[in-house]
């Protein structure tokens, strides 16, 4: 009795010294923020917040990260650098406090997850970019890349797949990032109805939650079958089911108001998929889009084909009504388009310049204003927003030549053909549902990735690795008899 009075009274202070501490460490940032105007140190009492989080219990911190994806912004850094507040600094937090994790349980690892042939391309893929990280041209700028994609890997892979082992899991996950997306969505069309639903300015309206539309509507598209899924969840006609219908409905014209082409293909090539996968077509399809894209490159390389696309520099311009921006792609006489033609060709030269380890990661901008043809100029090549290639398989390859390139396309296929595996070795009908949601979002992720380089940014990229950490769970799961963590409770 004694000794549970002693432990009471021991928490009752340890709980009014850390109030104290956070009370002080509050006023403290307060007062200095105030004096030097130094408002960032506002974020001190909330940094050394999560920080205590993060300490005694991390899956609650590793589900705050989940919750600050849709709210996070982009800030510009000195020396050229940038980082989204607060997901970047939250994952490297993470990142620090799971490797200690890590060393502290090795036990608890799961050598199945470790071992599993995703894994090991995913850690193939980052053993590459660090190579071409020591060989790049500007070596500071590419070992920015890689440690951050170190941190992307280890929470939104590892830490996830660690973490999301379960449907409950899945269940919070979906609500912790769906509430706050949900509320950016009407924020964002609250604005855009102001400006009468404008094409012409919907990038107006998108500060401070998002780059741009197409940013946007990456975000939204590949969220789109997680809100699918969730409605499966609960019963017809239970209020909840009766709100995610509405918001299915809103979600989709959110999505067509962000005019962006590449989100209303990727909608439609995740429709398709589903029958692909139903009817184990993936490597046929494989088979087909290999072909496809080396008779494409044959194509335009032969004999300098790609030089009869040049555009009409006095034709090709921005366009502010969508529809004539739809009949403008076809006509090929749309900027954003033939812009990204302009540095399309650029980056094939590069790739001819630095075949086996590119110009390491992080560079295209660096040095694509050399190997670009003047024919294909446009009204906005000057390049002010300092933007990327808009393709991330061909930024992979200049960045990280060919190996890159072939190592993260291995990734991609092998992921839809073991997935599709994984789908039919599933008995459980809401297995089923969530691997062909996991696959669907990994399509539509792809599918930007032609026209778009996104796998970087905390909207998409983190995304992109939950899911990938989440297909092999369920693998993990369905290819075994033994009981496993992640199941229905």
């Amino acid at each position: 009795m004694a000794n549970k009075i002693v432990k009471a009274i021991s928490s009752q202070r340890t709980n009014f010294i850390l109030y104290i501490g956070f009370a002080a460490l509050l006023l403290l940032g307060l007062t200095l923020g105030w004096v030097s105007d130094w408002y960032y140190l506002l974020l001190l009492p909330p940094a050394a917040l999560v920080g205590y989080l993060a300490i005694t219990d991390f899956k609650s911190a590793f589900y705050l990260f989940l919750l600050t994806i849709p709210l996070s912004m982009e800030i510009e850094l000195p020396g050229g650098f940038g980082t989204d507040l607060p997901t970047e600094p939250l994952m490297v937090g993470l990142m620090g406090i799971y490797f200690l994790y890590v060393l502290s349980r090795p036990k608890e690892m799961r050598a199945n997850f470790i071992r599993h042939p995703i894994s090991l391309i995913i850690l193939l893929h980052l053993s590459w970019i660090l190579v071409t990280t020591i060989t790049s041209s500007l070596f500071i700028v590419s070992l920015k890349f890689f440690l951050a994609k170190i941190w992307y890997i280890v929470v939104c892979y590892f830490m996830a797949g660690h973490l999301i082992r379960s449907a409950k899991d899945l269940k919070k996950m979906f609500w912790v990032v769906f509430i706050p997306l949900v509320l950016t969505v009407f924020i964002i069309l609250i604005r855009h109805a102001g400006y009468g639903f404008s094409f012409r300015d919907v990038n107006k309206v998108m500060y401070p939650f998002q780059r741009n539309h197409v940013s946007y509507a990456a975000t939204i598209t590949l969220f789109f079958p997680f809100v699918l899924l969730a409605r499966s969840w609960y019963p017809r006609g239970s209020l909840l089911r009766q709100g995610l219908n509405i918001l299915v409905l809103i979600l989709l014209v959110a999505i067509y108001l962000t005019f962006t082409r590449a989100a209303f293909v990727a909608l439609a090539m995740a429709a398709g998929a589903y029958y692909i996968f139903r009817f184990k077509m993936v490597k046929y399809v494989v088979i087909l889009a290999i072909i496809g894209i080396l008779g494409g490159v044959w194509y335009v390389v032969h004999d300098n084909k790609y030089l009869d696309f040049a555009p009409n520099y006095d034709k090709t311009i921005t366009h502010y009504n969508f529809d004539n921006l739809i009949e403008a792609t076809y006509k090929m006489e749309d900027i954003s388009t033939m812009e990204r033609v302009y540095r399309w060709v650029a980056g094939g030269h590069m790739s001819i310049e630095k075949p086996l380890t590119g110009f390491g990661p992080g560079n295209f901008y660096n040095f694509y204003r050399s190997y670009t043809v003047t024919g294909f100029t446009t009204y906005v090549s000057i390049n002010k927003e300092k933007s990327g290639i808009h393709s991330y398989y061909l930024m992979t390859l200049v960045e990280q030549g060919f190996f890159g390139l072939l190592l993260f396309l291995f990734l991609t296929f092998y992921t839809l053909i073991r997935g599709e595996r994984i789908y039919h070795q599933a008995k459980n009908k809401n297995d089923k549902r969530v691997i062909m949601t996991l696959l669907a979002v990994i399509i539509i992720i792809d599918a930007f990735l032609l026209i778009n380089d996104m796998i970087e940014t905390d909207k998409v990229g983190t995304f992109f690795f939950i899911c990938l950490a989440l297909l092999v769970n369920y693998d993990i799961k369905t290819s075994t008899s033994t009981p496993n963590r992640l199941h229905d409770r």
